[in-house]
C-alpha cells in the first residue's frame, strides 16, 4: 500500500474515532454508529493492504527470469 493511502486510513481512522468520543455524551447511538464506521474503516484498510500485497506477489512471480 502506498504511504499516502496508509496515512489515509490512519488520519480518517484517528478523525473517526474522536469524533466517536466526543459523540458519547451526546448520543450513545450516534456514538454506536460512528464506532461502527470507525471500526469498518479500519478493516477496509486492513483488505486493502492485503489486495495489494497479492497483487505485487503476483506481479513478481509471474515477471520471466533470465
Amino acid at each position: 500500500m502506498s504511504k499516502g493511502l496508509s496515512l489515509w486510513f490512519a488520519f480518517s481512522s484517528i478523525i473517526l474515532l474522536a469524533v466517536t468520543a466526543i459523540t458519547i455524551s451526546y448520543s450513545g447511538w450516534l456514538a454506536a454508529l460512528l464506532f461502527v464506521l470507525s471500526i469498518a474503516n479500519i478493516g477496509w484498510g486492513f483488505v486493502i493492504r492485503a489486495k495489494k500485497e497479492r497483487q505485487a506477489v503476483r506481479s513478481a512471480a509471474s515477471e520471466p527470469t533470465s
